[in-house]
Parts: C-alpha cells; sequence; structure tokens
C-alpha cells in the first residue's frame, strides 16, 4: 500500500498507540468503522490512528468526538476474519506518522483529517550507551510469552537499528499510552532511546 498522495486522511481515535512496524488487534463494530474497513480493503488504501487525549472512542450518548492528540500513525490493515454478531476482527500494521492540522466529522460521524505526514527517520546504527537495551530486546524475543509478537521470530528486527530497536522496546514494553504517544512524536530515533532508557533505569530504581 502506498502512502496516500491526498492531505485527507480517515481517521481512527483509539485509547491506545500504533507505533511504526507495530502491529495491532481491533474488533470493529461500529458502522462508520465497518464501512471504513470495507472501503480500506477494497481500495488498499488506509487510515490514520491517533491516541484519544480527552473523551471516549464510540459515538454516542452525547460526547461528540473525542479530544485527540495531533500526531498519529498510517494503519493497513494486514489480516481480518468475520466476527460474532457481524463485527470485524482486523489486524493492522503501523506505517508512516502524520501530523494533523485540522479535522472534519462526516454525516457518518467518521472524523476525517487534514494531515501532512511527517519525514521518515534516516538510518541510525545504535551508537554505545544502549547495549542493556539490545540485550533486553533479545530477552523478550526469545520469551514464550512473546510467540505471537511480530518481532518474536527475528523477521522484522534488527538489533543494530536505532530506529527498529526503539519502536519495538516502545510496543512490547509496559508503558502507558501517553507515554507511547510521547516516544512516538520524538523525530530521532536516538533521542527516542535515550528516553526508554531513562524510563527503564527508573522502573528499575522503583523495583529496588
Amino acid at each position: 500500500m502506498a502512502k496516500p498522495s491526498s492531505s485527507e486522511l480517515p481517521l481512527f481515535p483509539l485509547g491506545q498507540v500504533l507505533l511504526p512496524g507495530g502491529h495491532m488487534d481491533l474488533r470493529i463494530f461500529e458502522a462508520r468503522y465497518l464501512d471504513l474497513v470495507r472501503r480500506c480493503m477494497r481500495e488498499d488504501s488506509g487510515f490514520g490512528v491517533v491516541l484519544i487525549s480527552s473523551g471516549a472512542d464510540t459515538y454516542g450518548g452525547g460526547m461528540g468526538q473525542p479530544e485527540i492528540h495531533d500526531v498519529g500513525t498510517l494503519a493497513r490493515i494486514v489480516d481480518f476474519d468475520q466476527a460474532d454478531a457481524g463485527q470485524l476482527a482486523i489486524r493492522i500494521s503501523g506505517g508512516d506518522k502524520f501530523r494533523i492540522s485540522a479535522t472534519r466529522e462526516q454525516p457518518d460521524h467518521l472524523l476525517i483529517g487534514d494531515v501532512e505526514f511527517l519525514p521518515e527517520e534516516g538510518a541510525c546504527p545504535v551508537t554505545r550507551g544502549f547495549e542493556e537495551l539490545t540485550a533486553l530486546l533479545k530477552e523478550i524475543m526469545q520469551h514464550p510469552a512473546a510467540s505471537g509478537w511480530s518481532g518474536s521470530e527475528g523477521k522484522d528486527v534488527d538489533l543494530e537499528d536505532a530506529r527498529t530497536l526503539g519502536w519495538r522496546l516502545a510496543e512490547v514494553l509496559p508503558f502507558p499510552p501517553q507515554t507511547r504517544q510521547t516516544l512516538l512524536q520524538m523525530p530521532s530515533a536516538l533521542d527516542r532511546l535515550t528516553e526508554i532508557r531513562r524510563l527503564v533505569e527508573a522502573a528499575t530504581r522503583d523495583r529496588t
């Protein structure tokens, strides 16, 4: 799937963060999103996943659209299955990051964003000082509980690439959504690794 040429992108606000190269399972039941998924599958197109900052991820009860962060991730559907009661179970994969400049609501309550895709981070080797993070990801990949994770067989993970190391650690470590959003918004892979190292060290100190 190519990156959309249009600056308009359908948005899917969620209470969690989709990271570049990461995967997420969703159960679709609202009509607006069922239509969106069918259209994306028919046209081989994607949609934007954005973290909710305030409000609910379902429409109704007078709540209206939720408040959302302005940086999100382009999602593409990599698998789907028909679930119970007309629902769809889909698996999505994260691609490019984008920034939202404005939003509008369609009559079916689907949120559309005017977006600008952010520059791709250049290749960046893992520098000295991050050996413990590399070892940590290796350990996670070998754990039986990681058998369903996208990088558990090492196919999607380059441990010498600071971008991949940071994204995969941000995906699998037990960070709250707001922390993942902060990591998503960082423009530098090495800055992201530095912040992850600080968070891991702080968590280690708290346990001792």
